[in-house]
């Protein structure tokens, strides 16, 4: 028997949920309303992280354990004070209406409608073609250990620290480690994916025995990581900072220092575990915009790499390598 729904305030709006007491992740018990009380709980987070751009909704009507539904459109009869901003995918035709967070109540929305991650775009819906963060996704290989992925954490934030770029790392909620950097929104989704490659091959320089760029999965070192620079390909999207993962476990993408970097176990940070953290020492993410960097650096280290033969080996104009999908599925 399903449970009566409740009503919710949130900032000026009245958000309806049904069904609170749905189990959304088996192994813990949280249900559906602990999930809605853990947005609130980080909400200037997860507002933060979202605020102004387009954002794919990972879907569970039925709870983690059953099939995920991948939604872009916001759905006919959706509240009046919902926001949208209208994306293009020109490879399909197509078009979708995609949810642009502006406030907290639209999360908890979209909560109500089964979500549990939020995966935004790299860029925001006053220019949607033109991206405001480079993001760097540290993609551990099936047999590769977390003492890999910390340690070439370290080489990124080396490499981020000579070229004068601010890094601000967090854990996927998987096994991989993501760092965004805020940048100038100057450039199309070609050139920051251009600056993203030649940035995971200077990395791969420095740690050749552990770092792989290799484009093909197939082709790939089980034990090494990939730094996946294609996530920076036009309407690929990764989970949000905060954003809860739809694993039994119920992991979140949590935002870390780099102190915390050496020593991070991902699997620590969860629903149950964030809030606290968040009501302690806040949204550690929250100074991003205040330090963007220009990508000119290693735009001019891609024409380096073209010049000496080094080729994309997708093709300049790929943004899905066969493995990820359309918007691409980080771990």
């Amino acid at each position: 028997m399903a449970s009566p729904a409740i009503e919710l305030e949130v900032g000026e709006r009245t958000v309806r949920i049904s069904n609170p007491d749905r189990v959304y992740f088996p192994a813990t018990g949280a249900t559906k309303l602990d999930l809605v009380r853990y947005y609130l709980a980080v909400g200037p987070g997860i507002v933060n992280a979202l605020r102004e751009r387009p954002t794919m909704l990972h879907r569970f009507p039925k709870g983690v354990a059953d099939k995920k539904v991948h939604q872009k459109r916001v759905p006919a009869g959706a509240p009046p004070w919902l926001e949208t901003v209208r994306v293009h995918f020109p490879r399909y035709g197509l078009h979708a209406d995609e949810l642009c967070v502006t406030e907290l109540a639209q999360v908890i929305w979209a909560v109500q409608m089964s979500t549990v991650e939020f995966h935004p775009w790299n860029s925001r819906r006053a220019d949607v073609e033109r991206p405001d963060e480079w993001r760097i996704d540290l993609d551990p290989m099936p047999n590769c250990p977390l003492s890999t992925v910390r340690r070439v954490a370290g080489v990124a934030h080396e490499v981020l620290d000579e070229l004068g770029a601010v890094g601000w790392p967090k854990t996927s909620g998987g096994r991989g480690l993501h760092i965004y950097v805020r940048i100038e929104a100057t450039h199309g989704s070609k050139d920051v994916r251009r600056a993203a490659l030649a940035f995971a091959r200077e990395v791969q320089r420095r740690a050749p025995s552990l770092v792989t760029t290799t484009w093909w999965r197939k082709d790939r070192d089980p034990a090494a990581l990939f730094v996946d620079y294609n996530q920076n390909a036009r309407d690929h999207t990764m989970a949000a900072a905060y954003s809860v993962r739809g694993f039994p476990d119920a992991t979140v993408s949590t935002p870390l220092t780099w102190a915390e970097v050496d020593s991070v176990q991902p699997q620590d940070w969860t629903m149950a575990t964030v809030p606290a953290r968040f009501a302690e020492i806040g949204d550690l993410h929250a100074g991003m915009d205040d330090a963007p960097f220009c990508i000119e650096p290693l735009l001019e280290w891609a024409e380096r790499d073209e010049r000496d033969g080094l080729a994309d080996e997708s093709g300049p104009d790929s943004g899905d390598d066969g493995e990820h999908g359309e918007h691409g599925e980080d771990r």
